[in-house]
């Protein structure tokens, strides 16, 4: 079954971790046409340009009845408003803190894997041509948040959550990880919101001469 590109918008990939990508997969969360998983078809799609799947991957999943992929992207946007809610009082405090308890959403959908690790081999300088990587069965629609749900906890349990930022465009409702040197990065994407800021600046410095 052929997706139809032109029904959904392009991924906002500025996020720097895909649990952060995923939380913007939405640019705008009072705008569903904003919205990239709005059906199951949208969802493949967006794992497959964020580059949690490969398309060999979105071809097997595409196979998958309509109904059951739609369920699925119903699911994985109760799991990123679930994130987002967790994820906006990291963004505002130094030192966040999640507890356990808050948790059950995400080690729901985790306690539903159903992949294995396989060495498969590379290109470039690894070790002997070769590497570990997880491989999914893909026995059901469900497991398409897999990818997803794995990058939610190792963002949680590996990165420092101090780092995850509001981009500081006054319109803009992107979020990303801070992996800059000195940690001072303010937009989602210079290109956009950094050259936004910086032709208001410059027009106010022109109104005030």
């Amino acid at each position: 079954m052929s997706v139809n590109v032109g029904r959904y918008p392009d991924p906002v990939l500025v996020g720097d971790h895909l649990a952060m990508d995923f939380l913007n997969s939405i640019e705008n969360p009072r705008d569903a046409s904003t919205d990239c998983l709005r059906d199951g078809h949208g969802f493949v799609l967006w794992l497959l340009k964020a580059g949690a799947i490969d398309a060999e991957d979105a071809v097997r999943l595409q196979g998958m009845p309509a109904d059951d992929l739609d369920a699925a992207a119903g699911q994985a946007r109760r799991l990123r408003d679930w994130f987002r809610q967790i994820v906006l009082p990291l963004a505002a405090h130094a030192h966040p803190h999640v507890h356990e308890s808050d948790l059950g959403p995400l080690n729901d959908v985790l306690a539903e894997d159903n992949s294995f690790a396989r060495i498969t081999g590379q290109s470039g300088d690894g070790a002997h041509g070769l590497q570990l990587k997880r491989v999914n069965r893909w026995a059901s629609a469900e497991q398409t948040l897999q990818p997803i749900a794995s990058s939610i906890a190792r963002l949680l349990t590996e990165e420092d959550l101090g780092l995850v930022r509001n981009c500081e465009g006054p319109t803009c409702t992107l979020m990303f990880l801070d992996r800059t040197k000195a940690h001072k990065r303010r937009w989602c994407s210079m290109a956009v919101c950094g050259n936004r800021a910086k032709a208001a600046a410059h027009r106010a410095r022109t109104k005030a001469v």
